[in-house]
């Protein structure tokens, strides 16, 4: 993973390789609290929260995901949240490539995948995973997506039931109404300041791209979600940022699927990862 500097709690390496990671932001802060913060920082200080990645060389695609493999056996790909990067599953990789073969991707615009020129959407997320699993030659995959990527997730399984095995949603949401209202506010803040000044600055144009896939998307109704036909589990924390009434009403619209509820906020896989990787790989087995 190069020379980026390890988290000192996780020993990951730290989120979009720069000087944090999760379990480094300040417990009185939301994500939102501290995305917002970052917006309003780099509007007066020239502090990057979010890297602009080089572009990639992989012309039809647009762009060539970064990832990391480990292990043999059915693929398991797994898809991070906002802002974040494939090492948000350190805790995941070890335990699950014993029996599957993992790849933890980077998704657009993330880590160290480039940003490119399509649009910086949930939907063109998971036609990128199309992309990729195509180039990788995978007819078939388990997927496990947190926040941001859950939703990737859902969408994908949406748009090709034929592509997924098991369905894991971790912290997703329909749409931005699934979120708490002290998390949300500060996000629709910090996106409105960030594109105010898009337009000017690189840096508050990355961050109103990063911040309105929490605004803008993924946008799904009942309908949509009656599209997933694979196994699913649909899993949060009992303190989720995402509000435990959307949670269930998820599960709900996707037929057979089970519900469960981990110990913890958000980042239940980082931060609860025993209680996580069980129930996870229960599902599975």
């Amino acid at each position: 993973m190069g020379d980026r500097p390890a988290c000192t709690r996780c020993d990951s390496v730290r989120a979009s390789g720069e000087d944090f990671c999760l379990d480094m932001w300040p417990v009185w802060l939301s994500p939102g609290e501290w995305r917002m913060a970052g917006v309003l920082l780099s509007g007066f200080s020239g502090l990057r929260l979010y890297r602009q990645p080089e572009k990639a060389q992989n012309q039809d695609m647009d762009i060539t995901h970064h990832y990391i493999e480990k292990g043999q056996g059915k693929p398991l790909i797994l898809l991070h949240g906002n802002g974040e990067n494939c090492d948000y599953f350190c805790h995941q990789i070890e335990t699950f490539s014993s029996k599957y073969r993992v790849l933890a991707l980077d998704t657009r615009g993330h880590g160290k995948t480039a940003r490119g020129d399509k649009p910086f959407t949930i939907r063109q997320f998971a036609q990128d995973l199309f992309g990729f699993m195509t180039e990788k030659n995978i007819e078939k995959a388990h997927l496990l997506g947190f926040s941001d990527g859950g939703n990737i997730a859902m969408v994908f399984a949406m748009e090709h039931p034929e592509k997924v095995d098991r369905l894991i949603l971790n912290g997703a949401n329909m749409k931005a109404s699934g979120v708490k209202v002290l998390t949300q506010l500060p996000i629709e803040i910090g996106y409105r300041i960030a594109s105010l000044f898009a337009h000017k600055s690189p840096e508050a144009k990355a961050n109103a791209e990063m911040l309105g896939l929490m605004v803008n998307d993924p946008n799904l109704t009942p309908t949509d979600l009656s599209r997933i036909k694979a196994k699913t589990l649909v899993i949060a924390g009992t303190r989720d940022m995402i509000k435990a009434s959307h949670t269930r009403y998820i599960a709900s619209c996707i037929e057979g699927a089970e519900l469960a509820f981990i110990k913890g906020d958000h980042f239940i896989a980082n931060r609860n990862p025993k209680d996580f990787n069980e129930r996870v790989m229960s599902f599975l087995e």
